[in-house]
């Protein structure tokens, strides 16, 4: 079968592989195949067969960025959508796109509405319970708890907008969704988060979106972006959907990264970014980064003095 969209799914030791491809499952047409490369490690609990899922193993692990792009080499869908192995989804979340796509057209990465991802309590035999990052050890008797399934998005978690720093680090851009140009069921956003993106087969390999050269993780958000906006595309939030992502907020208990997290790899890839973007060396950008941020200006973590010296680099 021809699909319309492939979800990649780069995925090392992760527990919930399993529950977010049901999810997807659950929650898309027949229209969308799922394609997740088991980075190292088999899954577990393992996958479930089923005809809309494709699953890669790889005995040693290639890194987050390479193991995406592995899956989308075996993709033949007119679009890919890169998501986190820690999801849910509304439901006709993928309908629900296509329809957004119908509006902006191609030339744009877009995202839905993120929602955090409830995924379990902790749960132990004398009857407490506490939430996903607090620990497994019972802090009423000490004894070990266990995992109750909620899986569900927690309310009043609801995000639209992203930026980045001078720095560049990624935040949160509340500030524009309260802006007149931050409303409604489509809007732009200047940056992105890095869990879900969906794009066009053909862009994700003409801008080489997750580009190994950054490394395994690190600065993937403002990546994506920046490659489209300064190509002349768009980043684009539909709010008419949404997906909840598991944020893991602490490493106890299995519950941190399961890529190894290197500070000097995760500093390598925002220098990358730095030079490639502030300094203008992307050979596809038609516009320099100053560009963007006065477009989205004002901008948190951006004064006058960086905008000038921003400038100064075209």
């Amino acid at each position: 079968m021809q699909y319309k969209l492939s979800i990649l799914i780069p995925a090392r030791a992760e527990e919930f592989l399993s529950k977010t491809i049901e999810d997807l499952l659950e929650n898309t047409s027949d229209q969308t195949e799922v394609i997740a490369v088991l980075d190292g490690e088999w899954a577990n609990p393992p996958i479930a067969q089923h005809p809309r899922v494709n699953v890669i193993y790889l005995p040693v692990s290639i890194g987050q960025r390479a193991a995406t792009n592995l899956a989308c080499r075996l993709s033949k869908a007119k679009y890919v959508a890169k998501v986190d192995a820690h999801c849910a989804f509304d439901k006709d979340w993928d309908l629900k796109m296509f329809e957004a796509f119908e509006k902006t057209g191609d030339n744009v990465i877009m995202v839905s509405t993120m929602r955090n991802l409830y995924a379990f309590d902790w749960l132990c035999k004398c009857g407490f319970r506490h939430y996903q990052d607090k620990g497994m050890t019972c802090p009423t008797c000490n004894g070990k708890m266990k995992k109750e399934m909620i899986w569900q998005p927690r309310r009043g978690t609801r995000n639209y907008s992203y930026c980045f720093d001078a720095t560049p680090h990624f935040q949160y851009f509340r500030e524009f969704s309260n802006r007149i140009e931050g409303q409604g069921e489509i809007t732009e956003s200047m940056s992105l988060q890095g869990s879900l993106c969906m794009l066009t087969r053909e862009k994700f390999w003409e801008f080489n979106v997750f580009d190994e050269e950054f490394g395994s993780w690190g600065s993937s958000g403002i990546e994506l972006a920046c490659k489209f906006w300064l190509s002349g595309g768009r980043v684009i939030c539909n709010h008419k959907t949404w997906y909840a992502h598991m944020f893991r907020t602490k490493a106890q208990n299995g519950f941190g990264f399961p890529y190894p997290q290197s500070g000097r790899q995760v500093d390598n890839a925002k220098k990358m970014a730095k030079d490639l973007f502030f300094n203008n060396k992307w050979d596809k950008a038609i516009h320099p980064l100053s560009w963007l941020v006065e477009k989205f200006w004002p901008v948190p973590g951006w004064t006058q003095e960086d905008l000038d010296k921003l400038k100064k680099n075209i």
